[in-house]
């Protein structure tokens, strides 16, 4: 049996869990997700917890056992808690500033860059150069914290660029003259 999949999910209180069919909706004090179970798999809620089961012992059931338990676990913590990105800008006169539903950037290019942003995201910015994007969706909110870093991703002589929080860039030595 799959070990992540056998694990039940704990719900908390203020989460409600809804399946119909294949179709699973988790609602929270964060927001609300809807997804589709594979159908090799099937849910039940037994009290306060969640159990994923599959029918079959081929690979490919035990993989989407443990697929579909990891989702949905992240849909119950992402609306329970939500899950957050920090990012970083760093370079002379690189900076960032929301407007209503788009995050405006200073990149250093010779216009401005626009990134429009999803619903249920919410991105703040502190002192111009630090980004926080927060949502219930872990796929989403990682998925606009890539594309945010891919405007500028961190150049490996000077350091300039959109950078995860404490994330590391192996710095290179510069052309010397001889």
């Amino acid at each position: 049996m799959s070990r992540i999949g056998k694990q039940p999910i704990a719900v908390p209180p203020k989460v409600k869990v809804e399946v119909k069919g294949q179709k699973v909706s988790v609602e929270g004090p964060k927001g609300k997700l809807n997804w589709e179970l594979p159908k090799r798999t099937s849910l039940k809620v037994e009290g306060g917890n969640i159990v994923v089961s599959r029918d079959g012992d081929d690979a490919q059931a035990r993989a989407l056992h443990g697929l579909s338990r990891a989702l949905v676990n992240n849909m119950v913590k992402g609306v329970a808690e939500g899950f957050v990105k920090k990012l970083e800008i760093q370079g002379v006169g690189f900076k960032a500033a929301v407007t209503g539903k788009v995050v405006n950037l200073s990149l250093g290019y010779s216009h401005p860059l626009n990134y429009n942003i999803p619903d249920q995201i919410k991105v703040t910015v502190e002192e111009n150069t630090k980004l926080t994007i927060e949502g219930p969706d872990k796929m989403i909110v990682g998925k606009v914290a890539s594309e945010i870093r891919a405007f500028y991703p961190p150049e490996p002589y000077k350091g300039k660029g959109v950078r995860y929080a404490g994330e590391h860039v192996e710095r290179k030595e510069g052309k010397t003259v001889q």
